[in-house]
């Protein structure tokens, strides 16, 4: 007989560390991972199985299919926004096909065994599109429903698969005689710049922060690539996986949306640079701007309005600025490299 299990793809990202990690710790879930690259060794031990393989690749899900009965899915693979912006053609057939993809495996377990299957999507701030820095400044905590014209691929995808799973959730082939519902119980949160203490940056835009402390730690000067004024919101790694955590718990029918916006401090690049300067004194930290990346960061908002996630699901950060660096990002990264030789107060 078929193991009933969760999905995660993209299982050695950022997120897949974290949420491999907290099921391990919580149990009670059969977990199968998938990536391209073989699973971290570290998290093995709380898989029911891992696979190395693409999301693009139809044998392998056939091969999931045949081996297991899948009822939630964690959709973590995806290609980061800066690379995104090198291979458009590639972001979209691994981002927007590789997501069709999934949610399409979704619908036929659904429809074998009978129960909904969970589908969490984490998509982005870079769904958004301000169009100029005074809008930016004057638009505040911005709702889902604003601003929706991204500039990058990356956000272009994200947005687009948000309105797939919306698809998939309320208005599965609609024109079908004898219509009936996908079984996909789509859930997708838009997350601020996330900044792991555990991982290391794999190429989103909003990378720079946690690129300042890991280049701190390591005695390694760094040059960002935005202005120091630059300012987005951010959300520490521990805080993004209790938000998916939350959301999958939600009970169905307090939900309002598909799509939930969630944040916990905005800071300015220059105040994460303070931040970072007062635990590594001796650190160079530069501003050398890249005019377009740093443009991309300028037409993110400054901040997001998270109110449905608070009122739906209960949503609210544990780590704010000063317990994210004090508490979570110094100490362990500092531990890290401290094990290496390389770290450098």
């Amino acid at each position: 007989m078929r193991k009933p299990v969760t999905l995660i793809t993209g299982a050695n990202g950022e997120i897949g560390h974290g949420l491999i990690e907290h099921f391990g710790r919580a149990g009670g879930h059969e977990l199968v991972a998938l990536d391209l690259k073989p699973l971290d060794e570290r998290l093995r031990s709380h898989c029911t199985a891992w696979l190395d393989g693409d999301i693009l690749d139809q044998n392998l899900l056939q091969r999931l299919v045949s081996e297991y009965e899948i009822h939630a899915i964690y959709h973590l693979a995806a290609l980061l926004s800066t690379r995104s912006e090198y291979t458009p053609d590639t972001a979209h057939r691994v981002n927007v096909e590789g997501t069709l993809n999934l949610l399409m495996l979704a619908h036929q377990q659904a429809s074998w065994h009978g129960h909904h299957v969970k589908f969490l999507f984490p998509s982005s701030v870079a769904v958004y599109g301000l169009p100029d820095l005074e809008t930016k400044r004057r638009a505040g905590r911005v709702r889902e429903i604003d601003y929706n014209e991204p500039t990058t691929m990356y956000g272009c995808n994200k947005l687009y698969c948000e309105q797939l799973g919306r698809y998939f959730a309320l208005h599965f082939r609609q024109l079908a005689v004898e219509r009936t519902p996908s079984g996909v119980d789509f859930r997708s949160i838009r997350f601020p710049g996330l900044i792991s203490a555990v991982t290391l940056p794999a190429g989103g835009t909003s990378d720079y922060a946690s690129e300042m402390i890991h280049a701190a730690a390591q005695g390694k000067p760094y040059a960002c690539f935005v202005r120091d004024s630059a300012r987005i919101p951010f959300m520490a790694m521990p805080d993004a996986i209790k938000a998916l955590v939350l959301l999958a718990d939600a009970p169905p029918e307090r939900l309002t949306r598909r799509v939930y916006n969630v944040t916990s401090f905005s800071p300015s690049a220059g105040e994460i640079r303070d931040r970072v300067l007062k635990a590594f004194p001796r650190a160079t930290i530069t501003f050398e701007t890249h005019a377009a990346r740093a443009a991309i960061v300028d037409s993110w908002p400054e901040d997001v309005d998270d109110t449905p996630a608070r009122r739906d699901w209960n949503w609210s950060p544990d780590f704010g600025a000063d317990r994210t660096f004090d508490e979570y990002l110094v100490p362990t990264i500092s531990k890290f490299y401290k094990a290496d030789g390389k770290c450098r107060k």
